[in-house]
């Protein structure tokens, strides 16, 4: 390898491998798309220890009850992949709600697990955090070099947060604090609620039933002319414990495949895979979002790690997932 490329890496080196499988592990969040993905991931792998809370048991925007469990608990390690989740529809409706959550999430998880004695801590943010028009695929240095996606600004808002969070703990205290942003997920345990849930997941209910009930056509919104990435979110499981082992620098590393789709190709492929036979049509009222949204995943190629499960795929898993836990 020649000298430019060791020094262009040299920020992204490994620092420290954190393999201990009895190490005590806390991930916030184990109930949602990620978090279970993650618990799942991290017991294939051997770890033992793994300790999680639902949000009854632990309102994370309560910030003494979050001090308590960290002092009570003692995690080694910490996912923060909790957060208040939606798509553009709930973004719009409740902006208020979408950036207190998250940002009393942030907050105090990251607050407590540095008062607490924790080793690492892991943040989980999101592609939305990037300019509207952003150069593509989208490299983590062009943060908050543009204006955000007004339809989901309070969201992007607090995860930006998020990153200076850990940097600031980071300099200030010299908490161990990373963060990667992934691009868009699905999977297992995702929400498909009818007008809450991500494009991916309300696909795949909303063709399925159309399926079931012989409705002769699918409505999508705006043009499907807008470019995505989507992740099998297992795969986001294993980006995130490799870096939990592997790394320990200030950049944000984002995660996802390095390709991407428009809806409306979108809508088709789920609609082949469902077996749905009706026309999709278009309402040309809704806004498509985000032109386009692509991840360039270099840094976390040159951590050695790359997405494995393929588009196509991951959308048969989250199908036989739903049918079989849709009631």
């Amino acid at each position: 390898m020649h000298l430019f490329h060791l020094l262009f890496l040299f920020p992204l080196l490994i620092f420290a491998k954190v393999q201990d499988f009895d190490a005590k592990i806390y991930v916030a969040g184990h109930r949602g798309l990620v978090g279970s993905a993650i618990v799942s991931e991290l017991k294939k792998q051997g770890y033992k220890n793994i300790i999680t809370r639902t949000s009854k048991e632990l309102d994370l925007r309560d910030r003494e009850k979050t001090k308590e469990f960290f002092e009570e608990e003692k995690p080694d390690f910490v996912y923060l992949a909790a957060a208040k989740v939606g798509g553009i529809m709930a973004n719009k409706t409740y902006p208020a709600d979408f950036i207190y959550d998250n940002l009393s999430i942030e907050l105090n998880v990251i607050d407590s697990a540095y008062r607490s004695g924790v080793t690492k801590l892991l943040f989980l943010g999101s592609s939305c955090i990037y300019p509207r028009i952003c150069p593509q695929p989208i490299k983590e240095e062009y943060l908050l070099s543009g204006y955000l996606e007004p339809t989901n600004s309070a969201y992007a808002i607090a995860k930006i947060a998020g990153i200076e969070i850990c940097n600031s703990y980071k300099k200030q205290y010299g908490f161990n604090a990373i963060s990667c942003m992934p691009t868009n997920l699905f999977g297992p345990n995702d929400n498909f609620h009818p007008t809450n849930s991500h494009v991916l997941a309300a696909f795949i209910k909303r063709f399925i039933e159309a399926k079931e009930n012989d409705t002769e056509s699918v409505t999508i919104w705006g043009t499907g002319s807008a470019l995505r990435e989507f992740l099998y979110v297992d795969d986001l499981a294993a980006a995130c414990i490799h870096l939990m082992e592997n790394y320990e620098g200030a950049e944000t590393i984002n995660v996802g495949t390095g390709k991407d789709i428009s809806i409306k190709s979108l809508a088709h492929l789920i609609a082949e895979e469902v077996g749905y036979k009706g026309t999709i049509e278009h309402d040309l009222t809704k806004p498509d979002g985000t032109p386009r949204k692509l991840l360039n995943v270099d840094r976390l190629k040159n951590l050695g790690f790359e997405a494995k499960i393929s588009l196509r795929d991951g959308i048969r898993k989250t199908i036989e997932w739903y049918k079989d836990n849709k009631a």
